[in-house]
């Protein structure tokens, strides 16, 4: 048996371990400063971006590439901290939909600027990334999809 990656093995071994690094400061940093996690910003940082300002933890589950019950089980402690509230959807009585309250909306954008740091610190230490970002970006989005 050939050990030797190929460099489609390279590129995604690359990727997965740039991942998990990048993951783990976001949500050491996230935690650290704003108390929540980088999965926590993203759900709720969807939910203010739905266009109707709320999404079915459905629509959360899908964007985000996990379960509807995970979304459900992560919403609930955002929901007593008083960040998402949750209501019947007017079309469907079945469907539960996720909205930020004024104060889930104040923690996203104070996130998000955090997170906007972040990015900066980042794209510093790796210009390479910085310079090919557009087409990294098309790149990983196919792959995602």
């Amino acid at each position: 048996m050939d050990i030797n990656p190929t460099p489609e093995q390279e590129l995604l071994l690359a990727i997965a371990a740039a991942w998990a690094r990048l993951e783990r400061r976001l949500d050491t940093t996230l935690s650290n400063i704003k108390g929540i996690t980088f999965t926590e910003y993203r759900m709720l940082r969807y939910i203010a971006a739905s266009p109707a300002g709320a999404a079915s933890r459905v629509e959360v589950a899908e964007a985000l590439g996990r379960t509807p019950s995970g979304i459900t089980r992560a919403l609930r402690p955002l929901e007593k901290l008083g960040f998402v509230e949750t209501h019947k959807s007017e079309r469907d009585a079945r469907l539960a939909l996720a909205s930020l309250t004024a104060q889930g909306q104040e923690l996203v954008d104070d996130a998000t600027g955090v997170i906007n740091d972040l990015s900066e610190q980042i794209a510093d230490r790796a210009p390479r990334a910085r310079a090919g970002g557009d087409e990294l970006v098309a790149m990983l989005r196919e792959l995602a999809s």
